[in-house]
């Protein structure tokens, strides 16, 4: 890490700046039993997808963050659980085949009018 991307942030420690604009964390168990079902060839696992239909890298320099994390509890048959971070209250069960180009659009991975979502902190 360089020393300019690290900031002191009070007694919580340090901070280090992202370009995320935004977070996706889709459930690890959930995709790991489906084994794919997303993407041309239902071969790809939903965070897999959602990264290559809108050109997303991995790490804290992607403008968008998915992340996979571990079971989420909610546990459905033939679907993904997903949790928003823009809208935690709220989580989606996406069935397999989904249409990623609609749930990135839903999500604000897509070209849109508005302007990309910031973070409280960002200046």
């Amino acid at each position: 890490m360089e020393a300019d991307r690290v900031t002191p942030i009070g007694g919580l420690g340090r901070g280090v700046a992202s370009r995320w604009n935004g977070a996706v964390l889709v459930c690890g168990k959930c995709s790991k039993k489906l084994d794919g079902g997303f993407g041309p060839k239902r071969r790809w696992s939903l965070a897999k997808a959602l990264r290559k239909a809108f050109g997303l890298k991995k790490g804290r320099k992607a403008p968008f963050g998915v992340i996979e994390t571990r079971c989420l509890g909610i546990c459905p048959r033939n679907a993904v659980t997903l949790i928003d971070t823009a809208h935690p209250d709220m989580w989606r069960v996406v069935p397999v085949g989904a249409d990623i180009a609609a749930l990135g659009r839903d999500l604000g991975l897509g070209a849109s009018d508005q302007p990309p979502r910031r973070a409280i902190n960002d200046k």
